[in-house]
């Protein structure tokens, strides 16, 4: 039997550090500072988004492995971050946390257990409740003071830990998909680096542009293909998309686009403005939007034209951001004088570099899939439409 309870009756709702930009520290070595870019779209931590702090800590503004945070600020155009939780992992040094996001401590661990309290925080219950309660234009702002008022469904306790188990083991290889792929991808620069960029060799091998060993394809302005009703639709792949995946906030265009910009799983994509990413997909069928390149080739292995492009994608990244706009960008041109080379004995080295390839494209695959089951089982465990 579940019974309803306040969340501030069984947890504590602790403010973080007011900041200024002086207080940053460029030592790795120093404070860990979560802040907003440690929050990932929907829930979860983002490693990327760490910094450094030199400033003054209160003793409950650090934060250890296992608390939960909270966003209260969100900048994204879609309101994807506003609410959202992450359970803060072993980071291997002392961290803190910024006045953007809040610290949830469970008080009463008899009534609440906490990693069933974090899942309650990622369910589209809880967001619902945190988008009502949360107002402004360009920059959102969650009501701190409400957070203590919603209300959670709690099943028994030896339930909630039951719930706990299965969500973090999904959790859990989803994690180690993505650590197994940081790995894959270590060792396919390690080999690339053998090959073209410490080997005497290679100086006299073919060079050619970047453009002439791949086909950039830019995608489509897609609000020129809206949806119709009843007819078939994909969603639309833009940069955040490439980011965090499809979400609720994804726009949706018609299926009617010429095949060569429908994007499947395992096509490589290359953003080319604003964040430049370069990543194989593996959320299911899309459509590309301008400010994306799917890249292929008919002459020459993926593997190739993948790894010379994340070769140069520091300098198109640099180029990028010495553009006087908002949203920095490169240029075809940019390709054309980005150098390449093509090794003789290209057939000897495919199978070394697909081997790795093929690997992080099954990981992908294969987390995407965990991650539907996971969001899937999420709502129907919380709600209480299935019990364990």
């Amino acid at each position: 039997m579940t019974k309803m309870i306040l969340l501030g009756e069984v947890a504590e709702i602790i403010k973080g550090i007011s900041y200024r930009s002086a207080d940053y520290s460029n030592s790795e070595n120093g404070i860990a500072f979560v802040n907003l870019k440690s929050v990932a779209r929907g829930g979860g931590y983002n490693a990327d988004g760490i910094k450094y702090y030199a400033g003054q800590i209160k003793p409950s503004q650090y934060v250890e492995p296992g608390d939960i945070l909270i966003a209260n600020t969100d900048l994204t155009q879609n309101r994807e971050i506003i609410g959202s939780p992450i359970i803060m992992p072993n980071i291997g040094r002392s961290a803190c946390f910024s006045l953007d996001l809040s610290k949830i401590i469970a008080t009463d661990t008899e009534v609440v257990d906490p990693r069933y309290l974090f899942y309650y925080l990622k369910s589209p219950i809880a967001r619902e409740y945190m988008l009502a309660h949360s107002n402004g234009s360009t920059v959102m702002h969650l009501s701190v003071k409400a957070v203590p008022n919603m209300e959670l469904n709690l099943p028994p306790l030896y339930q909630q830990k039951k719930i706990a188990d299965i969500l973090s083991s999904l959790d859990e290889k989803i994690e180690l998909n993505r650590r197994m792929n940081e790995t894959l991808e270590q060792l396919g620069q390690t080999l690339f680096r053998h090959y073209f960029v410490d080997n005497p060799e290679a100086r006299s091998w073919d060079k050619k542009p970047l453009d002439e060993i791949a086909n950039f394809l830019n995608g489509l302005a897609m609000q020129k293909y809206p949806k119709i009703n009843g007819q078939p639709t994909l969603p639309v792949i833009k940069i955040r998309e490439m980011s965090s995946g499809i979400t609720d906030s994804t726009d949706i265009a018609s299926a009617n686009i010429p095949e060569e910009y429908i994007i499947r799983d395992g096509d490589l994509l290359f953003s080319w403005s604003g964040t430049l990413m370069v990543r194989f997909w593996s959320g299911g069928d899309g459509a590309l939007n301008q400010h994306l390149f799917k890249v292929t080739s008919d002459k020459y292995p993926e593997w190739l034209y993948y790894y010379w492009t994340k070769y140069h994608l520091d300098q198109f990244i640099l180029i990028a951001k010495s553009k006087a706009t908002t949203m920095g960008h490169i240029q075809r041109k940019h390709l054309k004088q980005a150098e390449v080379i093509v090794p003789p004995n290209i057939e000897e080295m495919t199978s070394e570099f697909t081997s790795v390839i093929d690997q992080i494209k099954t990981n992908l695959f294969e987390t995407n899939s965990l991650v539907n089951i996971r969001d899937a089982l999420l709502l129907k465990l919380i709600s209480g439409e299935i019990e364990v």
